[in-house]
């Protein structure tokens, strides 16, 4: 018979849940005796050997007795412990909603026993201990955090990062790549746990560097707890990658290519008695056409600006990964790893402008103008980690260091004929530019954790840590007028700017189970930020600064019954400006629009409420939540006039505060045998007042986000996804609206070795206009850029070896500075 357990994913750790198989009135057991035994294991995922969080591990008296002496609820790692037990025969039965249900005869000893790993059969049937192993839900909703389990969702397949983030709840990509977090571009993106300066500084394209078969899953966590860095107002967006870790050799090797990309993997695992090791590698492109349509009207001088763009754009990504984990004894243990990830594209663009001021002729500007604009970008990691257990349980020391080097490039070359309409020869073009930049920078982390239990019900975890970053951009512009003989450089748009950040952090979490369904976290966070900045062009040096941050934080957690729970949290998390936010480039590749970084710009703080409501069981799932974030010194894109008739400058300041009251349903139903639906919409108001710029803006917006799987016989497997959302209201203007939809067919064969997936990507239409209007007191603007989204794409996968658990490595987390999701300034 087909048993779940609901109450694991409504419990922390040292929560006490009745067995799945327990009728819900059922009156309790005899009460525990105090006694010396103990018991400890982990529970793990049949399919992937992961472990499996928040399992419920109940004790039983020996057959046919089910009334529970005891149980906990397995912590994040699927660790359990049952302690004070008196010494005899006994049953352990383990369970979790969407998996089968384990008994297994145990017997307890006057000291500690370690039970061998459960294994739990994924969305499985129990007959008589026997199991059939099924998959894991796309969507898991966890009392902390959503997650998207990206490896069973075949329209994956061949695909990168990006595409695997525009389907997680909570989540939108839009066409140029750019992420929003329940409407916001302000969170963090982690990997493994640990940051990647590249996404931090370029996430719309280091995303396409991350090939979709590397990723097992994605995790939305909306109020992050103390030991997270305080950065990301929003919250945090953690991408979890295939670990690998085996007994045997065992890999996979995969390959797929289409229409808007293309790409080729390779990962190779093994694990001796104290030895693990993982790697993998991979190489891809990224292609497609883009067009653009922008209407601006002068609201001073009635001047109108009309600028029509079409052109292409590309790129190509190199990823490669190696860990190593060694086991020194059964309490101590090292782990190395190191990643390199690279990416360099293009974007070219060949722009009519038109822009008329009536009664003002010698002010119009009629040209043509070709640009190429260039980017790439380097990330190397390594961290070093070595970890403590001890005799007490749950107890654990650690200590990590990392060095991360990260440098980007940038730069544009652009062609202008002067009064046409069409693109003349290269040596008719009226004015020629070219400018080439680099950011350099590199990071230098130090971190330690302790975890000290008190008992079964009392947890204190505290760490410090330190970051010294350094970071900057120089670039060089040159020029060149018809007539003229070469390229001269133009010194006085010469950048050479140099930036240094240091932050210092202490944290503590205290969490206590004060009743059987009532569950208590308060922590605290205080970081201290030190600043230094030095202008090398202009000869001048900002003054060194520091500043501190206390950051607090709680959730309280309370069990209504055995399915359904409610979950108040509360966080104060923090915002510094990263180097596309500071660079002080001037990016002059739009003629009618320069943009530009600004090195002064002050942190943000950020408090976020939300209350939600669970509820698990057979038929499914389901999230509500609301929310309510107030963000005061905002850090906004705003666009101002210049000196100069016809031309725009965009840049970033702190001069608006903005509030987001946010009502989310996310839920997951199986309506027949074989068919999974998880999804739900997302309502937000969003209030923005600017009294320097004196704006007060508000208003609705809301998104949809659905996706469903269906089992065929002979191991077929068919696949949709939809996302859609309303245009948002922005400071000075309003967002664009989005449709993406997707769909997939799945083939698995060579006794279950391999997959063949044909995916396609919105077949119905060719492209989706994104348009986008900006209103100010000197001019109203309209955009529309086509994100061309039909698509196609095969790919094929093929697995050797046979996995196995590993273990969990402990990473460093840089989440705390505030990133752009696209390119910006020139980068």
């Amino acid at each position: 018979m087909k048993t779940f357990s609901v109450c694991a994913l409504l419990a922390l750790p040292g929560l006490v849940c009745l067995a799945p198989r327990a009728a819900a009135q059922a009156p309790a057991g005899p009460p525990a005796v105090v006694g010396t035994g103990s018991l400890t294991g982990m529970v793990l995922d049949s399919l992937k050997k992961e472990p499996v969080p928040y399992a419920t591990v109940v004790l039983l008296p020996p057959a046919p007795n089910d009334k529970p002496i005891t149980g906990v609820a397995a912590d994040d790692n699927g660790k359990f412990l049952l302690n004070k037990l008196t010494p005899g025969p006994a049953r352990l039965r383990v369970s979790y909603v969407g998996y089968g249900t384990q008994t297994r005869d145990v017997t307890i000893t006057a000291g500690a026993t370690a039970v061998p790993a459960f294994q739990l059969p994924v969305a499985g049937t129990a007959l008589a201990e026997a199991v059939v192993v099924g998959t894991k839900p796309v969507v898991e909703v966890r009392p902390d955090r959503i997650v998207y389990n990206a490896d069973q969702d075949v329209t994956n397949a061949g695909g990168t990062a990006s595409d695997v983030l525009r389907k997680a709840p909570l989540l939108a990509v839009d066409g140029d790549g750019n992420v929003k977090m329940r409407g916001s571009s302000n969170f963090k993106v982690l990997v493994n746990n640990k940051p990647s300066p590249t996404l931090a500084s370029n996430l719309a394209e280091a995303l396409k560097g991350i090939p979709a078969e590397q990723i097992q899953s994605v995790e939305i966590i909306t109020t992050p707890p103390a030991k997270y860095d305080g950065e990301g107002t929003a919250g945090i967006i953690n991408i979890v990658l295939k670990k690998g870790s085996t007994q045997k050799l065992n890999g996979r090797v995969s390959a797929s290519g289409g229409n808007r990309n293309s790409n080729a993997n390779a990962s190779l695992n093994f694990k001796t008695k104290k030895l693990g090791f993982t790697s993998s590698a991979g190489t891809g492109g990224w292609y497609g056409p883009n067009e653009s349509v922008r209407m601006r009207f002068g609201k001073q001088d009635n001047s109108t600006l009309v600028q029509s763009g079409a052109g292409n754009y590309g790129g190509r990504w190199y990823y490669a990964s190696v860990g190593l984990d060694y086991d020194i004894n059964d309490k101590q243990s090292l782990s190395l790893a190191t990643s390199f990830n690279r990416y360099a594209g293009h974007d070219f663009s060949n722009l009519l402008n038109n822009f008329v001021v009536p009664g003002a002729p010698q002010s119009n500007q009629l040209f043509t103008r070709t640009t190429n604009s260039v980017f790439s970008g380097i990330n190397g990691e390594l961290t070093g980690t070595y970890t403590k257990t001890f005799a007490q349980p749950r107890r654990e020391w650690s200590i990590l260091g990392q060095y991360a080097n990260n440098s980007g490039t940038f730069g544009y070359d652009l062609d202008q004929y002067k009064d046409s309409y069409v693109n003349l020869e290269t040596g008719r073009a009226s004015y020629r530019e070219r400018s080439r930049g680099r950011t350099p920078g590199s990071e230098v982390t130090l971190q330690t954790d302790f975890v000290q239990p008190f008992g079964e019900k009392q947890t204190l975890e505290t760490g410090l840590k330190s970051i010294w970053r350094r970071t900057g951009s120089v670039a060089n512009v040159d020029s060149l007028v018809l007539g003229q003989a070469d390229f001269a450089r133009v010194a006085r748009r010469a950048t050479d700017f140099s930036y240094d950040q240091n932050v210092q952090a202490a944290y503590a979490t205290y969490t206590n189970k004060l009743t059987k369904k009532f569950t208590l976290s308060l922590g605290s966070r205080l970081e201290r930020t030190a600043l230094s900045a030095d202008f090398r062009t202009t000869g001048s040096e900002v003054p060194p600064r520091s500043y501190l941050s206390l950051l607090p934080n709680g959730n309280a957690q309370y069990a209504l019954s055995d399915n359904n729970s409610l979950r108040l949290a509360y966080s104060r998390r923090i915002t510094r400006p990263y180097i596309d936010y500071l660079n002080p480039f001037v990016d002059r590749s739009d003629p009618n629009n320069i943009s530009f970084g600004n090195p002064n710009l002050d942190p943000e703080l950020t408090d976020s409420y939300e209350l939600s409501y669970n509820t698990n069981g057979k038929a499914g799932s389901l999230n509500v939540s609301g929310s309510v974030r107030r963000t005061g010194n905002a850090i906004e894109s705003i666009r101002l006039p210049t000196d100069r008739v016809g031309v725009t400058q965009q840049t970033f300041a702190n001069v608006a505060s903005n509030a987001y009251y946010q009502l989310n349903f996310y839920g997951s139903a199986k309506p027949a045998e074989g068919w999974d639906i998880s999804g739900g919409p997302d309502i937000q108001y969003i209030v923005r007042r600017s009294p320097a710029l004196g704006i007060e803006r508000s208003g609705f917006t809301a998104s949809l986000n659905l996706n469903t799987s269906y089992k065929l016989p002979k191991k077929f497997t068919l696949q949709g996804f939809v996302y859609s959302s309303l245009p948002s209201p922005e400071l000075q203007g309003r967002g664009a609206a989005n449709l993406y939809y997707q769909m997939g067919v799945k083939k698995t064969f060579l006794k279950d070795k391999a997959d063949a997936v044909l995916n396609f990507g919105s077949p119905f239409n060719n492209y989706w206009t994104y348009r986008s209007t900006t209103d100010t007191p000197y001019f109203s603007e309209t955009n529309e850029n086509r994100g061309y989204m039909r698509s196609f794409r095969f790919s094929l996968s093929y697995r050797f070896g046979t996995e196995q658990q590993g273990k969990q490595r402990k990473s460093i987390s840089n989440d705390d500075v505030k990133g752009g999701g696209g390119k910006q300034g020139g980068q």
